[in-house]
């Protein structure tokens, strides 16, 4: 018991993996074996980079102690600017940088007026919500743009791939993304200022660690993902939506809490949000296959995620207390 106490402190992501072998195995069996089959993992597959993208930039910003409540208001605005450039006739490589442009922006206003200002980045970002979801519908007029049909390359985006047709392109962006930002947080300075940042700010400040700057960074990025998920959404709909995203952000938070993200900042990993997605596509279709109504689906993330904080905490504690037995003996 002691080994794996000290095993979980060094990935806080072994809560998330416990969590989706056993709600696997169960609704592979409530669903009499539809579950795993391909065509069913193709559909969840095609999917997940629209969540965990988002999961990936919060996970990050939660590591380094802050919140971002307007992803889901950027994962739709940022799509929305690229149609309205694209509907006046702006070509793709012009329209699609612009959009990213706009989230990144939002991310530095966030990351700047939270840090500027002392405020909580539960308050500013509260705002940001209200006013980018207010923007994405003034922009639009209401309705969706018309985009046109040759001026998205899908392919790009949504064309499937690999064994079987078994992924989308998209989901290929979505693991290349992971993999720099696993590499980003667990190889570079850039990383360990994350940690430091998050983990105990008067101590990274003394070491002459750019505190302001980290945050704005994780903001800037995290605002930025979410954007490019919106714009993954899209290219798979043909329209941009000002409704789309509506929940994301809360969503994206429990993704990060029950892969093992620390509420306090300093303590995740990138690979624990991406399990949290994951579970959170699982739970989604694992209810549909298994019958259930789909209203229980919003009561079995908060249900998961009220347990997963109270399981870490308690094993944090537990673990740490060990370490502190062995040093002392």
């Amino acid at each position: 018991m002691k080994r794996l106490l000290k095993i979980y402190l060094d990935k806080p992501e072994l809560t998330g993996v416990l969590f989706l072998v056993v709600l696997t195995i169960v609704f592979q069996i409530q669903s009499n074996g539809v579950f795993l089959n391909a065509l069913n993992l193709q559909g969840t597959l095609g999917l997940l980079p629209e969540v965990g993208l988002v999961a990936i930039g919060v996970t990050l910003l939660m590591i380094c102690g802050e919140f971002d409540l307007s992803v889901g208001s950027v994962f739709a605005l940022t799509p929305m600017i690229m149609a309205v450039l694209l509907e006046g006739g702006a070509p793709f490589l012009i329209a699609f940088p612009a959009g990213l442009l706009a989230a990144a922006a939002v991310g530095l206003f966030n990351g700047f007026v939270t840090i500027r200002f002392a405020i909580p980045s539960f308050i500013t970002t509260l705002g940001m919500l209200f006013v980018a979801r207010s923007l994405t519908v003034v922009i639009s007029g209401g309705f969706p743009p018309l985009i046109p049909t040759d001026a998205l390359p899908k392919w790009l985006f949504t064309t499937y791939v690999g064994p079987g047709n078994m992924f989308r392109m998209s989901f290929l962006w979505f693991v290349a993304v992971a993999v720099l930002a696993s590499l980003l947080l667990s190889r570079t300075n850039f990383g360990n200022w994350v940690r430091a940042t998050g983990g105990f700010l008067p101590a990274a400040q003394s070491m002459g660690i750019p505190t302001a700057r980290v945050k704005i960074a994780c903001f800037m990025i995290c605002s930025v993902l979410a954007g490019f998920a919106g714009t993954i959404q899209v290219m798979r709909l043909g329209a941009p939506l000002p409704s789309i995203g509506e929940g994301l952000e809360l969503q994206a938070v429990a993704a990060a809490v029950i892969g093992g993200t620390a509420l306090t900042g300093g303590i995740g990993t990138i690979l624990g949000g991406i399990i949290g997605a994951v579970l959170i596509r699982v739970i989604d279709n694992g209810l549909v296959l298994s019958q259930v109504n789909a209203n229980w689906f919003k009561l079995a993330i908060g249900a998961l995620t009220i347990f997963a904080v109270i399981m870490n905490s308690w094993l944090r504690a537990r673990g740490k207390a060990i370490k502190v037995e062995h040093h002392d003996a």
